[in-house]
């Protein structure tokens, strides 16, 4: 089965994060999540941390502030592309926004 990356930039996303990295795993699909948080004030970094230590397909890159959506995206294919042996690499926002 090929293997796939989600790429998904969180800013003050600790509502939604939980939520929907557990609907992205439940497909049961080949897949792997990375979350590219930019430094939230409201701990979405920290929620993804925990949440890694009992998933290894859950990776996280914490940036050192609010570096905007677009940085987010090119650091994320940047991994995806030196860290990952991947077939497919999706980009998703955070907020339900994408089917």
């Amino acid at each position: 089965m090929k293997k796939s990356l989600v790429i998904i930039p969180t800013y003050n996303e600790k509502e939604n994060i939980v939520r929907l990295i557990k609907s992205i795993l439940d497909l049961n699909l080949n897949i792997e999540i990375l979350v590219v948080d930019d430094n939230s004030p409201d701990g979405t970094g920290k929620v993804v941390e925990e949440l890694k230590k009992n998933d290894p397909r859950i990776h996280l890159i914490q940036r050192s502030g609010k570096l905007g959506l677009g940085s987010a995206y090119i650091t994320g294919f940047k991994y995806a592309l030196e860290k990952t042996e991947v077939d497919y690499i999706f980009e998703m926002d955070a907020d339900f926004s994408h089917d």
